[in-house]
């Protein structure tokens, strides 16, 4: 994700450790891509390295080992997985389990003998989409407390409160989940993914509510992380720093993030 186009001058830098840039807008980031493709030992050192030891990453397990093969059978490809990020340390701040639409409570077995079958060097976090889990989520929660493992809720309430108004929107409003707003923590460490809509406005509109879940886990000791998204995600960082600053006017005790140095651009000086 750090190396979004659309940020590139502006966030990152055109060239070079993108990743370095974007740790000084923010101190989390969604591992996207290794749920498409694991990433080598050594590109996922590099990306420690470019790190600050409390920056927090939360991998995706690659989908053949959770869409493919839904977690059985899938041994060689979760080691191959575990290898890689073995060099994230404590960056590492969970792994995320990602599970299909399919997946529903008749398949919590399955869960529940992967969810055992995973090292203890890790802590997991699990995103569903089957509505069945919504509507009576308490054996989902019972497997996961036993698990020590966090529910990632996807809140897409916002972005599908009203019909899409931009090619963005529409792009996403066919291929994003349409999930309620879930604010029940099960750990120490919950976290949140919340899209909003391409009008900042409305964007920081509808994460009010999350405002306020936010500032009550950090009173109770919980350490939250959050992931703001818009459908093209090109102001998310500025987003994301805006909603970590309403927090922290609830919570002044929340450290502030650093102050971002601005991006090296490729453009030659100029007198004008």
């Amino acid at each position: 994700m750090w190396s979004l186009k659309a940020w590139q001058g502006r966030f990152t830098s055109p060239a070079g450790e993108k990743l370095r840039a974007y740790a000084q807008w923010c101190n989390a980031v969604e591992g996207n891509t290794t749920f498409y493709a694991t990433p080598s030992r050594e590109t996922v050192a590099t990306w420690a390295e470019q790190t600050g030891p409390d920056f927090r990453f939360i991998p995706k397990i690659p989908k053949r080992v959770t869409h493919e093969l839904r977690m059985t059978g899938a041994d060689e490809e979760l080691r191959i997985f575990l290898d890689a990020v073995e060099p994230l340390g404590p960056r590492a701040a969970a792994l995320w389990i990602q599970l299909p639409g399919s997946f529903g409570p008749g398949d919590l077995a399955v869960l529940s003998r992967f969810l055992r079958s995973l090292p203890s060097a890790f802590r997991y976090a699990v995103e569903v989409r089957h509505p069945d889990f919504f509507a009576d989520p308490r054996r989902l929660e019972e497997l996961l407390l036993k698990a020590g493992a966090e529910w990632i809720p996807f809140d897409t309430t916002a972005f599908f409160d009203t019909p899409p108004t931009s090619d963005a929107e529409r792009d996403a409003w066919l291929k994003k989940p349409r999930m309620p707003r879930r604010d029940t923590a099960l750990t120490d460490r919950p976290i949140v993914r919340y899209l909003g809509r391409d009008d900042p406005a409305r964007t920081v509109a509808g994460w009010r509510p999350w405002v306020e879940t936010v500032a009550g886990w950090l009173r109770e000791g919980r350490s939250p992380t959050v992931f703001v998204h818009t459908p093209d995600n090109a102001d998310a960082p500025a987003l994301a720093r805006r909603f970590h600053d309403e927090v922290r006017a609830v919570v002044p005790a929340l450290a502030p993030l650093p102050e971002p140095a601005p991006p090296v651009t490729d453009e030659p000086p100029t007198l004008f």
